[in-house]
Order: structure tokens, then C-alpha cells, then sequence
């Protein structure tokens, strides 16, 4: 998810073989986000994604075998940098509620979506209509998120004296509902922000461990 405009050095002062790979590497990945978001998958080619990298069909196939595999190791790069910003946010100060809690954790995942609008469009809608693999590899990271919310309230909810998830599956009914929302602002841009999506997973989320406690 870095830029695109990355150059590095040529000639006698060239970093290492494997810097460079890296630097051309991120560039096809971004510019394949870009080029997903705009055309869609079905659509995007191998050549859309070299020309918005200003590199070669060839340079592309020298990083992935094909769209699908590019596609599979953006959505990869996407799932860990939003894993990555919501462990840092769990880790930081601790809150005097649990629902602040909960508020800082959906805006670190909003705020990482928003930040990289084309990935967020790959990871949450283009993935779907990528092939079985894809569609399998969007399924485990759905979970892993569920699993995620799942164990952060197991550990953290008894500290504030909140209900727990009755089970996994409710976790994840609430994952689902969160991707359908971000997934419908991304599609249609309602609300116009998805910074504006916080208030209400935040309902989601709480008004389901509400019913728990029943």
C-alpha cells in the first residue's frame, strides 16, 4: 500500500536486487488496487495494472503469476495492515469504558480503510468476484477478524463488568453486518464518509453483547 511514484536508485549506486524487488513489487500492488477500484476485476488486466505502475507487462509477470495471484497478495497486504492498526489501538492507553473500548477499535479500522480507499475496495468488494481461492481466502480472514473481537472481549469485557459474546457466531453475525456496511459506503458512497459508519457498529456491536446479558 505505498506509493506508487517509489523510485530507486540505477546504475553503480542501485540498492540490493532484493530492495529493488520489494520497491517494484509495492508499486504493482498499489497500482493494482487502483486500477481494481476503478475497472473491476473482471475487467482489470495485467497490462491496465503495468501501465498505472509506469513498469512493463513483464516486470508484472516477473512478481505474479497472474490477476488473480496480484489480487490475492493485495488482499493479503490489506488484512494485516487493518489487523495491525487494531492491535495497536487495543495495545494503547487503556479506556475508562468499555464502549470507549469499542470506539477506538472500529475507528482504527474505519481510519485504515479510509486512508487506503482502493485496497479497502479490494479487500471488502472486489475479492468477491475473484474465484474460488478468493473467495476462500476473504472467508478466513472474515474469521480471523470474528476471532479477533471474539478474544478481545473474552479478555477485556469481565474488567468493566460487560457480557460476553454468546458464541463465535455472533461475533461473526457482527463482522458480517460491519463488512456489508463498509462494502455498501464503498459502493455507493452512503453515508459520505466512512468515518460516519463509527456510531453505528458501535450499536451493532454493543447492542448484540447487550442481548447476551438476557
Amino acid at each position: 500500500m505505498a506509493d506508487t511514484r517509489q523510485t530507486v536508485p540505477r546504475g553503480r549506486h542501485a540498492p540490493p536486487l532484493e530492495v529493488r524487488l520489494g520497491v517494484q513489487r509495492r508499486r504493482l500492488l498499489r497500482a493494482a488496487g487502483a486500477v481494481f477500484a476503478r475497472c473491476g476485476y473482471a475487467e482489470a488486466s495485467a497490462e491496465a495494472i503495468s501501465r498505472e505502475a509506469g513498469m512493463s507487462k513483464a516486470t508484472f509477470y516477473e512478481h505474479f503469476a497472474n490477476k488473480e495471484v496480484c489480487i490475492l497478495a493485495l488482499f493479503d497486504d490489506a488484512s494485516r495492515e487493518v489487523l495491525h492498526r487494531m492491535n495497536e489501538a487495543a495495545g494503547g492507553e487503556e479506556p475508562e469504558t468499555y464502549e470507549e473500548r469499542v470506539r477506538q477499535g472500529t475507528h482504527a479500522f474505519l481510519e485504515t480503510l479510509a486512508e487506503h480507499p482502493e485496497a479497502a475496495q479490494t479487500l471488502l468488494v472486489e475479492i468477491i468476484g475473484a474465484g474460488p481461492r478468493a473467495v476462500e481466502r476473504r472467508d478466513a480472514i472474515l474469521e480471523g477478524f470474528a476471532k479477533w473481537i471474539y478474544d478481545d472481549n473474552a479478555k477485556q469485557a469481565p474488567r468493566y463488568g460487560k457480557p460476553l459474546f454468546c458464541s463465535r457466531d455472533d461475533a461473526f453475525a457482527v463482522i458480517g453486518a460491519i463488512v456489508e456496511l463498509v462494502s455498501r459506503q464503498l459502493r455507493t458512497g452512503e453515508p459520505k464518509h466512512l468515518i460516519d459508519l463509527e456510531p453505528i457498529i458501535g450499536r451493532v456491536l454493543l447492542g448484540t453483547l447487550s442481548m447476551s446479558s438476557k
